[in-house]
């Protein structure tokens, strides 16, 4: 709830032919997922539990991601390129993970919020002198487009899908934490 932000940019916000950008835009998008999302609920607390992830920061990825399930293709994503609720990159160009468990699996989940934790350890390790919420934003940025993208605080997201990435799901899980029940 403490990690600053800007929300989603114009890019993110045609996604659903908002008129407006920044983080009502971020948190218009999560409330437009949230019905979607509570079918997940149980099982993204539970992950968030294990790995000791805020689950409102594992439902935001799920919406950045795959708009909670929605916009997915029998589970993929990508032009087949990304698995799941979270969007696990399975092109050997790219992650190159194997798919675990189906696509709105509580064994994806653990999956992909596993990734999210390793990035956040690349980037704690890559800047050690950055703050928690710091360290949090580029590695919700790293797991987006990998921790070699991750060159400074100020242009965390300036490689990321649509320049807004980390800074789209920070708004994101800020409304879930606050209206989701997560």
């Amino acid at each position: 709830m403490r990690v600053e932000t800007t929300g989603a940019s114009w890019q993110t916000a045609q996604q659903d032919r908002l008129g407006y950008s920044a983080v009502e835009a971020s948190h218009t998008m999560a409330e437009t997922d949230a019905g979607r999302m509570q079918k997940y609920r149980s099982k993204i607390n539970r992950v968030g539990g294990k790995y000791g992830i805020d689950p409102a920061l594992i439902a935001a990825i799920v919406s950045r991601e795959s708009r909670a399930g929605n916009t997915l293709d029998n589970g993929w994503g990508d032009h087949h390129n990304a698995w799941g609720l979270m969007q696990v990159d399975v092109n050997p160009n790219g992650g190159g993970h194997t798919a675990r468990g189906a696509w709105d699996s509580e064994e994806h989940l653990c999956q992909a919020t596993e990734i999210l934790v390793y990035f956040i350890g690349r980037i704690c390790n890559k800047f050690p002198g950055w703050s928690t919420e710091q360290t949090l934003k580029g590695g919700i940025a790293a797991y987006n487009m990998g921790d070699g993208n991750v060159l400074s605080y100020d242009k965390v997201d300036e490689r990321t899908t649509g320049g807004d990435y980390s800074n789209d799901v920070v708004a994101r899980a800020q409304w879930y934490k606050k209206n989701g029940g997560f």
